[in-house]
């Protein structure tokens, strides 16, 4: 029997290792300006069409290749980076590996322009599918430009994997702002066919935050600032009143690599405690410097991974630093230790000067027991008397609602289809409020309750639904147009959305660079502030994209019904709470929120006899 195990083509090693370093087009965006940063750029530019998909093309001031070592950058594993095992824990540059540019050729049309700073002539070399086509010397600008044309055109199966353009170029703008960020001192570009997403200047860390996500931002950042011998952390967190529903403004940097680390946001996340409203997250943009001794960056194919060798002492410091920062800025709470025990704030001087004894004044004819019935109605007299208590019950008695309740073998209650058919005009009445975030109302066997957000959530998930099935939906015209700013990812998703959010009852329109015009909104949202609404609708959307799989009608439907529901703490009257359950009960599924959660509970009087005859 012959032997069966033998070495891999090159060819096809390269598409192997392609497979982890290059996922989608954002990959190979994050490949090449990691080395031009590498190759000391202080200019970088991308330009990207189609996505990624036809073209991707960085090009930076760099210090440039050799003839020789631009031909060489292409082989598997070769680097200028390491040399032996230890340099591992001793790197200070975005890329190592060796792997990227031999990946990229692999399954893609390469074409490579570059010449070191003093030479005449530069080198132009194309490579398709790992095969080299063609090397000659050329004119060219010193640095490099490294151009990706037609990814995956030899590998059509991943190709096919690739996601729409808004959503490819999202990710593409993902890891710009992960590389631009960290490195305020380079200036950086983006150009998407003929549009100018990014034109970032060099400048401080807050103008490039200010650049990236809006000049609003220079009221929201908060500086975090601290320098000890294990780490030294610099950057900028976002006040609590802005902190937003999902976690997209989240930016951990180690050595001005992107890097996601729970453990450190867990950090972040204690420091704010009981500053962040409820189910929001902080942002933060954390540039943490320490010694490639002491962490593990090799874990991952990404690089985003790393392990530190004290990270309890780096989350204790993470911690105690923002805190610091948000009691310096007075974000949080403070004590004045300064004042003296024994003082007190005394009141001012009154204006004539002279100061008066408070006088006390009692009547004298108050009694509490007394009952003002000067209001009451003859009907509010009769029930308010002993002996019609019983006739008072037997009123609530009569308008109890014919429900029927199920206990299963766990003793849990579950709720008859049939309720919102048995529910009739006289026990309307029967509703009550509490603590504002509740509705109860009677049934037969005991009492139910209903979470007021909860079952408008349904109610307003199942109407978007609708309109979107219907194709059905009414627009009211704004008076008076208004505009919003997004930033770029905001944009590009608004963009991917533009046919939904149109469905649902939104005129909107591109006016400029990141920026939409809202000339009508959906008819039943009058009340709302129209660019407060389509932020929320965003937001809501994104956070949803993080929690589940879903296609966009849904995951609309459900941003929306979220963002316009009835929150805890709103009082209801009356006809409120009563068209709530009307509108609840005439819903598919009434029984449960858009994610899954209970909108009513049912208590009986059985329970109620257990608690108080025991």
């Amino acid at each position: 029997m012959s032997d069966i195990i033998h070495l891999l083509p090159d060819s096809v090693a390269n598409q192997i290792a392609a497979g982890e370093v290059v996922q989608r087009p954002a990959s190979a965006v994050k490949e090449l300006m990691e080395n031009a940063l590498d190759a000391g750029a202080t200019s970088i530019k991308l330009i990207v069409k189609d996505a990624g998909k036809t073209l991707i093309q960085v090009i930076d001031n760099g210090c440039g290749m050799s003839e020789t070592d631009a031909r060489m950058s292409f082989e598997r594993h070769a680097t200028s980076k390491i040399k032996k095992a230890d340099d591992l824990f001793a790197i200070r540059t975005m890329g190592f590996r060796g792997e990227a540019l031999a990946s990229i050729a692999a399954i893609a049309q390469v074409e490579l322009k570059t010449k070191r700073i003093g030479d005449e002539l530069g080198v132009q070399i194309n490579i398709e599918g790992s095969e080299v086509k063609s090397q000659e010397a050329c004119l060219c600008p010193e640095g490099s430009s490294l151009s990706i044309k037609n990814l995956f055109y030899n590998i059509p199966a991943r190709r096919n994997f690739l996601k729409n353009d808004s959503v490819e170029l999202r990710h593409i703008i993902d890891e710009f702002q992960r590389v631009s960020i960290p490195n305020p001192h380079i200036a950086f570009s983006l150009h998407h066919n003929t549009t100018e997403v990014f034109h970032l200047e060099s400048g401080s860390l807050k103008q490039r935050l200010m650049a990236i996500f809006g000049s609003s931002y220079n009221t929201r950042l908060v500086p975090v600032e601290e320098d000890t011998s294990i780490v030294k952390i610099k950057g900028f967190v976002i006040k609590p009143e802005f902190a937003k529903k999902t976690r997209g403004e989240q930016f951990f940097f180690l050595n001005k690599r992107f890097i996601k680390n729970a453990y450190l946001h867990h950090a972040v996340q204690s420091a704010f405690e009981e500053l962040l409203p409820k189910d929001s997250f902080a942002s933060y943009f954390l540039l943490l410097d320490v010694d490639p001794k002491t962490i593990d960056i090799n874990i991952h194919p990404t690089k985003t991974e790393v392990k530190f060798e004290d990270e309890k002492t780096v989350y204790a410091f993470l911690r105690s630093a923002i805190k610091k920062s948000l009691g310096q800025f007075n974000i949080a709470p403070s004590i004045d230790f300064n004042q003296e025990t024994h003082l007190y704030n005394m009141p001012l001087k009154p204006i004539d000067g002279i100061i008066r004894q408070p006088t006390i004044k009692v009547d004298p004819t108050f009694n509490p027991f007394k009952t003002d019935t000067s209001n009451f109605t003859d009907s509010d007299r009769e029930l308010s008397k002993r002996s019609n208590w019983e006739k008072m019950y037997s009123r609530h008695v009569d308008n109890q609602l014919e429900f029927e309740i199920k206990k299963d073998d766990d003793t849990q209650q579950t709720v008859n289809p049939d309720w919102d058919n048995q529910f009739h005009e006289s026990n309307k009445k029967l509703t009550y409020q509490l603590h504002n975030k509740y509705v109860l109302s009677h049934i037969k066997t005991g009492f139910m309750v209903i979470d007021q957000q909860g079952a408008h959530e349904r109610i307003l998930y199942e109407r978007v639904l609708e309109k979107f099935e219907k194709h059905k939906s009414s627009t009211q015209q704004e008076l008076f147009p208004k505009t919003i700013e997004l930033n770029a990812t905001d944009f590009a998703l608004v963009k991917e959305l533009q046919t939904e959010i149109k469905e649902i009852g939104f005129d909107i329109r591109e006016f400029g660079k990141n920026t939409y015009v809202i000339h009508g909104v959906p008819a039943d949202t009058v009340n709302y502030d129209s660019s407060e609404l389509l932020e929320g609708l965003i937001e809501n959307y994104k956070q949803n994209l993080q929690e589940l799989k879903s296609n966009k009608r849904e995951n609309l439907a459900r941003s929306m019904a979220r963002n316009m529901s009835i929150k805890s703490g709103k009082a209801l009257t009356q006809e409120e709470m009563n068209n709530l359950i009307d509108e609840l009960f005439a819903c598919k599924m009434p029984y449960s929120t858009p994610g899954g959660k209970p909108t009513i509970s049912t208590f009986s009087i059985d329970e109620l006899d257990k608690r108080f005859r025991k």
